[in-house]
C-alpha cells in the first residue's frame, strides 16, 4: 500500500488587537501583549444635545392590559425654546435703560438730598448783590441783575452730573415779609436744565409774589448746569431791581 501524503495542517483563527496590531488566538479575550480588549465592543452612545432633547418627542408606552391609561404630560417642543429666546432678547434689549430704570426707582422711593452747586455766575449784577448771594444759605442776601431783559442766573454741577427733582425759590429781598416789598420780585423764571451731553431741557416756572419758600418739581438726568432767566416781574418801577434771595436745588448725586 503507497504511503499517504501527510495532511496539510489548516492555520488557526486569529484576532488582531486594534490597539498594539498583534495577532492573538481567537479564543482569548485580552491582547497576550498589551492586555487590552480585543473586542471592546461598540462606542458609547453619545447623548444629543439639549435643544434637541427638548424637540424629541417621547415613546408612548402600550398600556397594561385592564388598566386604564393615563393623559400623559406632553413636552412642549417650541414654546418652550421660544420662551427663552423672547426672555434672552429682552434682557438684552433692556440692559441699557437698567440705569434709567434704577435711577427713577431711587427718585421714588429714596428722600431728595441737597444738590449745591460747584460754582454759580450771572449775565450781569447790581453792586453789592451778586450771583453768590442767591446760593449762599441766607435769605436776606440777594442777586439782584442791572436790568431784567436777557438777565440769566446759571449754577454748574460736577460730572458726571446731577439728577434734579426739586428745585426752591426764594424771590424777594427776604423771606421777611416787612422787607420783600422793597424791591422787585420775578413774576415768572423760565429754568433750563443742560446735562453732560448737551442735551437741554425747559420749563417755564410761575412764581407767588409772596414772601418764604416756593417748591416746584423738576426732571432731569445728568445735570451739569442749571440756567434760570427772569422773565416778568411784580412791583417793577424805576430805581427798583429785580431780587431773588435764595435758590436750592434737591435730587441725587450720581
Amino acid at each position: 500500500m503507497p504511503p499517504t501524503a501527510p495532511s496539510a495542517q489548516v492555520p488557526s483563527a486569529t484576532v488582531r488587537c486594534p490597539n498594539c496590531g498583534t495577532e492573538n488566538e481567537a479564543d482569548r479575550t485580552l491582547c497576550v501583549r498589551c492586555a487590552l480588549l480585543l473586542d471592546p465592543g461598540p462606542p458609547p452612545e453619545v447623548p444629543p444635545p439639549w435643544w434637541r432633547r427638548l424637540l424629541r418627542r417621547r415613546k408612548r408606552q402600550a398600556p397594561v392590559a385592564g388598566t386604564r391609561p393615563r393623559r400623559a404630560w406632553r413636552r412642549p417642543r417650541i414654546a418652550l425654546p421660544l420662551v427663552l429666546i423672547l426672555l434672552g432678547a429682552g434682557v438684552w434689549f433692556g440692559l441699557p435703560h437698567a440705569g434709567r430704570l434704577l435711577g427713577l426707582a431711587r427718585e421714588t422711593t429714596g428722600t431728595p438730598e441737597s444738590l449745591p452747586p460747584s460754582a454759580v455766575r450771572a449775565s450781569s449784577e447790581v453792586k453789592g448783590h451778586p450771583a453768590g448771594a442767591a446760593f449762599d444759605g441766607f435769605t436776606n442776601r440777594y442777586w439782584a441783575p442791572s436790568a431784567l431783559g436777557g438777565a440769566t442766573l446759571e449754577a454748574d454741577f460736577e460730572k458726571p452730573g446731577v439728577r434734579v427733582t426739586k428745585l426752591v425759590v426764594f424771590a424777594g429781598t427776604s423771606a421777611k415779609k416787612d422787607e420783600f416789598l422793597t424791591q422787585a420780585r420775578p413774576a415768572r423764571i423760565r429754568v433750563e436744565l443742560i446735562s453732560a451731553d448737551g442735551d437741554t431741557s425747559s420749563r417755564l416756572i410761575t412764581l407767588k409774589d409772596q414772601p418764604g419758600q416756593q417748591t416746584f418739581d423738576l426732571r432731569g438726568s445728568r445735570v451739569t448746569r442749571v440756567r434760570i432767566s427772569p422773565e416778568t416781574a411784580y412791583g417793577t418801577g424805576r430805581g427798583r431791581h429785580v431780587a431773588v434771595a435764595e435758590v436750592e436745588f434737591f435730587g441725587h448725586r450720581g
